[in-house]
């Protein structure tokens, strides 16, 4: 039997867990491709492997935001399509033409940065228009949005770019019944339409992000963008948990109990003094903090199993540690002991939506910021490939592959008929 080696902190990533989660997005979106949004590290659990193993359980398209983590994912051997949407002037468009990622423009600088790179690279540029129907972030307005796609056609026909997209981003897909989300639906028809009328002929045209992928079937188009659902983190609590849509969480985060102390009544614990014993106690120290990621705001809040028992944390969270208090019986807890700050929850752990509650936040932020000196352990990477083969041969028993692409206008979530949604 191999003894564990002893740890501060680690995060476990449950990639058996991650793949089931992109099987049951699939099914979701049957008739559309899907894009695992793999953008920071992979929403704080490892990119490269995330990457891998998303793809490894029938994603069609990986997303980043920067072209540094789409080439990243290149350097690393990932094939495929992959996309990247956050660009600013002077970014690196001839590595990403030489890398055939596709890369999104919204605005006539990007388009003329792009072509410039593409012709010093010799190749023409896989180029994605976005449009700003009513998110008001990225995206080219309604009313510049003819100049830009008679501009990127222009260069189609240079043989500099091809437009292999258009795409949206939602505002307001997780909460159902939003007005803007109908209103956008229809903008993005409407500039779908047009740039098809005016020769653009994309491979996908997509709005859906995670919540509309879950929800909003309307929307689906060719491809769903799917980001933290793909980590088993339901993209907001009014729609459901997890598990009410067949969504497991990936992460779990430890830490080793690093000291077990006994304190007298009126002991204040941690700068400020903000909790302060009650009676004699035991005091447990937990040496992880908001250098790792633990969010400061859920001081005095935030809930760890220890001891096979919640505890909260007892005052402030500092940079490298907190504490909790163990109660008046010191129990069968010693150093060394395991504290689970969060998991999937069916161990009687908190959950990271438990801890966004507690620091006033959404889930994205709590995995997403836990830190780089906190190791991923990534668990089930060996099943993979068996994984892939039973699924391959099934596809073709059933003839259930998807393909992931719905043609024309009118066709499913088209120009005519769909509607969509954000990553």
């Amino acid at each position: 039997m191999t003894q564990e080696a002893p740890f501060r902190a680690r995060a476990e990533i449950d990639l058996a867990a991650l793949r089931a989660n992109v099987r049951a997005l699939r099914a979701r979106a049957p008739r559309a491709a899907l894009m695992a949004v793999v953008k920071s590290d992979a929403y704080g659990h490892g990119m490269v492997p995330c990457a891998r193993a998303a793809l490894a359980a029938g994603a069609q398209w990986l997303g980043t935001a920067t072209p540094e983590e789409a080439l990243a994912l290149r350097a690393a051997g990932i094939g495929g399509r992959v996309m990247c949407w956050l660009w600013t002037p002077g970014g690196p468009w001839r590595e990403a033409v030489e890398a055939d990622l596709d890369v999104s423009v919204s605005g006539m600088w990007a388009l003329r940065e792009v072509t410039r790179a593409a012709e010093e690279a010799g190749r023409a540029a896989r180029v994605q228009l976005k449009a700003d129907t009513g998110l008001g972030r990225n995206g080219c307005q309604p009313a510049d949005w003819f100049e830009l796609v008679a501009a990127a056609r222009a260069a189609e026909q240079a043989g500099t770019v091809r437009i292999t997209g258009l795409w949206s981003h939602f505002a307001c897909a997780d909460e159902p019944g939003h007005p803007s989300i109908a209103a956008q639906l229809s903008v993005f028809r409407d500039l779908v339409a047009y740039a098809e009328k005016e020769g653009v002929e994309p491979e996908v045209r997509h709005i859906a992000n995670s919540p509309a992928a879950l929800t909003l079937p309307e929307s689906h188009f060719d491809l769903v963008r799917t980001g933290v659902a793909v980590y088993g983190i339901s993209p907001s609590p009014e729609l459901g948990t997890p598990a009410d849509f067949g969504l497991r969480p990936v992460m779990t985060l430890k830490a080793s109990v690093a000291l077990v102390k006994r304190v007298p009544p009126g002991h204040g614990v941690s700068y400020g003094h903000h909790y302060v014993t009650g009676g004699e106690t035991t005091l447990g120290l937990v040496p992880v903090g908001y250098a790792d990621g633990i969010p400061r705001h859920a001081s005095g809040r935030g809930p760890v199993l220890v001891g096979g028992e919640w505890r909260r944390i007892a005052g402030r969270v500092a940079m490298d540690q907190f504490v909790v208090d163990l109660g008046p019986d010191r129990g069968a807890v010693e150093e060394g002991a395991e504290a689970v700050l969060f998991g999937p929850g069916d161990g009687g752990e908190p959950t990271a939506q438990d801890w966004a509650e507690a620091a006033g936040t959404i889930a994205y932020e709590i995995v997403t910021r836990i830190g780089p000196r906190v190791p991923r352990v990534h668990l089930h990477e060996q099943e993979q490939e068996q994984e892939q083969e039973q699924e391959q041969e099934q596809e073709q028993e059933h003839g259930n592959g998807v393909t992931g692409a719905s043609t024309g206008a009118g066709g499913n979530g088209g120009a005519g008929t769909g509607t969509a949604s954000g990553d």
